[in-house]
């Protein structure tokens, strides 16, 4: 299905794709192969943006959403970011350029425009379907990124960053975990100035290998960030995905996971903390395509002001995915009339002997429970932020390195003085 059959007139921030693209042509990395596919993205783009018309995209029009672009050049430099995790090797991008790829023990590190000059990246750059608008984004104009492959036990987490000061940005991470290694990869997507923001992240979690992965966006609040987390696991391999947004005017992430060897497990942990009148849409597309596979995914929203949200998950289980055992949850916290926050949980099941299942909640602050805290003394702001914290806690313990837990629970903390 083309995204449009008769495409209206472009609107600002088509016409601004599609120029830039004629712009850059010249200075864009890419053998031959890799160039064709920029093209072959950048007329997918010319048809126009995805609208609400798109099943995919009915929650989020990002026709109508995306107005304008910013300037291609930064407007200020990326600032410095500590990592979350002590003693991490860290891996910097700045204003889209990687900007160090020395050795460190246990990795193999290659840049992304390595693979885009001699055309080991072309087939990475073909969107997954005709909807795949962020994937195009990013096939069209991506430049640079990093290269991992890990063996063994890696001690030290990895930290990737995405830094900018603004402009366009647009980064590729691909990571392949080979057979039995262990990790925890952080990866930072941040910037200083209003930024469109395209990041792609291609994880292969080989034969009985485990990853911690473990996504912050804290965008400006007039940026657009578009991302896509694309991973495979193989047999007996295990994925915790834990994701934290709470920046952005405009964020689509979108996680797409295959299962393809038995026993594997995918866990996902997400929270959105949402203020202001920021949009913001996970999308996830999990397939079970194997029997004996697992797979938990637990979303937590806290909306505030104006702003709006979605979450829609689909589980495939294929016909061949007996065994398979698959849960999936979306909880939402409102605190304010004007907030909003859709959810759309979907299972298509093939098989028979499976035991899965969904559901959806959105509530408000319980006042029992508040006037229970405000009435031993504890002031209404403070109350409020105890019982958000609490509805969060759950889905950030449950990760059980007791490092990673207090840095997110200090990222919550600074989050609610702000916006609570």
């Amino acid at each position: 299905m083309n995204l449009h059959a008769n495409p209206p007139q472009r609107t600002a921030a088509e016409t601004a794709l599609v120029e830039a693209y004629g712009e850059r042509l010249s200075t864009l990395a890419g053998d031959s192969a890799v160039l064709a596919n920029r093209d072959t993205a950048i007329e997918m783009l010319k048809r126009g943006l995805p609208t609400k018309r798109i099943e995919a995209w009915h929650y989020t029009d990002l026709r109508r959403l995306l107005t304008t672009l910013p300037s291609a050049q930064p407007s200020a430099n990326a600032k410095t970011l500590a990592p979350l995790l002590a003693d991490s090797d860290v891996l910097v991008m700045e204003n889209g350029v990687a900007s160090n790829a020395a050795a460190i023990e246990g990795l193999t590190i290659a840049r992304f425009e390595k693979s885009l000059l001699d055309g080991t990246a072309a087939a990475a750059l073909v969107p997954a379907a005709d909807d795949d608008a962020v994937g195009a984004i990013n096939a069209a104009f991506v430049g640079d990124g990093y290269m991992l492959s890990i063996e063994g036990e890696h001690e030290k987490p990895v930290e990737l960053q995405n830094l900018h000061g603004g402009g366009q940005v647009f980064a590729r991470f691909v990571v392949d975990v080979k057979p039995g290694a262990k990790t925890t990869i952080v990866e930072r997507q941040a910037g200083t100035e209003r930024a469109f923001v395209s990041s792609v992240t291609d994880l292969v979690i080989e034969d009985d290998a485990e990853v911690l992965y473990i996504v912050l966006q804290d965008q400006t609040a007039d940026s657009t960030y578009l991302a896509q987390f694309n991973a495979k696991l193989g047999k007996n391999a295990k994925l915790t995905l834990f994701f934290m947004n709470e920046g952005g005017k405009l964020v689509r992430q979108e996680v797409r996971v295959i299962a393809e060897g038995e026993g594997a497990d995918f866990q996902m942990r997400g929270v959105n903390l949402l203020a202001g009148d920021t949009h913001t849409d996970v999308t996830m597309v999990l397939d079970h395509a194997v029997p004996e596979t697992t797979s938990t995914e637990i979303v937590r929203n806290v909306v505030t002001g104006k702003a709006s949200g979605v979450f829609q998950g689909r589980i495939n289980v294929h016909q061949v995915a007996q065994k398979t055992d698959a849960r999936m949850a979306c909880n939402t916290l409102l605190l304010s009339d004007d907030a909003d926050f859709s959810a759309k949980p979907e299972l298509e099941i093939f098989a028979d002997d499976v035991a899965c299942g969904h559901g959806a909640t959105v509530t408000e602050i319980n006042p029992d429970h508040l006037f229970y805290l405000m009435a031993r003394g504890v002031d209404e702001k403070t109350a409020r932020g105890l019982l958000v914290r609490a509805f969060l806690a759950e889905v950030i313990e449950e990760l059980e390195d007791e490092a990673i837990v207090e840095a997110l629970e200090r990222r919550l903390s600074d989050w609610f003085v702000n916006h609570g």
